[in-house]
């Protein structure tokens, strides 16, 4: 079995295993008529950034939802919210040692399968990380293949994640089940494409989204900037939402991305 390095990436090809390129859209399972199944979220908390977008890359290709964080003390913040089913996290990282963190987080999250992955091999190392609350521990180098089975393991001994059926941020309405928008009365026709990205901002509501997060999460295709395709599609998208009424939601933010929010900016 390879052992993974920084850099290695076995050749996976079709017909072993690798999904098909697909349109991304969370929440395709129906559970009942009230939630929708939601595509496991996971951090990956990796100060070693190959390493950490060769994971990223992988965990995508396998239709995860995946964030990369490479600072200790903003990693423990984002993992005592609600926001993720599983965390990847290395130990030996800037600022805060992950075993500090693996503790914090312990705490505030109990339910969050947590999978350490660090160079640290010692017995003591091993016995200390589960005895302050990993679900498991896996030494660099590593397996992608037992990686991989791993986090598949952990995320079954898991309470499946839910979306609720209706997103809503002010006056616009997302009904997943049915796939239908609404700004207040006015139903909003959009395309497969519009929808997943309107989801995309709904399900991030408040928050900056990158255009390369709108590439690598919808379009399910490593970032290009060299293409405006995203910023085509997020006009289609605004001119639906926000051209007939005075409360505009979608923004752009100079230079970085796109927000939803109700928030509206200050005029002076």
């Amino acid at each position: 079995m390879d052992q993974l390095g920084l850099y290695a990436s076995p050749p996976f090809g079709r017909g072993q295993g690798d999904p098909v390129a697909v349109p991304w859209l969370p929440g395709l399972n129906l559970m009942n008529s009230t939630q929708i199944r939601a595509e496991p979220r996971i951090l990956i908390v990796e100060d070693d950034v190959p390493l950490g977008k060769f994971l990223s890359r992988e965990l995508k290709r396998r239709h995860y939802q995946v964030d990369v964080c490479s600072d200790g003390t903003q990693a423990c913040a984002d993992l005592k919210e609600p926001t993720y089913d599983l965390a990847i996290l290395d130990l030996n990282l800037p600022r805060v040692d992950g075993m500090d963190i693996l503790k914090e987080v312990r705490k505030a999250r109990p339910q969050l399968a947590i999978l350490i992955l660090t160079a640290r091999k010692g017995t003591e190392d091993v016995v200390e990380g589960l005895e302050r609350g990993a679900d498991d521990y896996l030494v660099k180098p590593f397996s992608l293949k037992e990686l991989l089975a791993r986090v598949r393991s952990l995320l079954r001994r898991r309470p499946t994640p839910t979306l609720p059926v209706q997103a809503q941020v002010a006056d616009l309405v997302m009904d997943r089940e049915g796939h239908a928008v609404y700004r207040g009365e006015r139903r909003i026709e959009l395309t497969p494409r519009e929808f997943d990205i309107l989801e995309y901002l709904m399900n991030r509501a408040g928050k900056v989204v990158t255009r390369k997060d709108l590439m690598e999460e919808v379009w399910r295709v490593p970032y290009d900037p060299s293409t405006n395709i995203v910023d085509v599609y997020l006009k289609y998208v605004r001119d639906k939402i926000d051209s007939k009424d005075d409360a505009k939601l979608i923004r752009t933010v100079r230079g970085v991305g796109y927000v939803l929010s109700n928030d509206q900016p200050r005029t002076h």
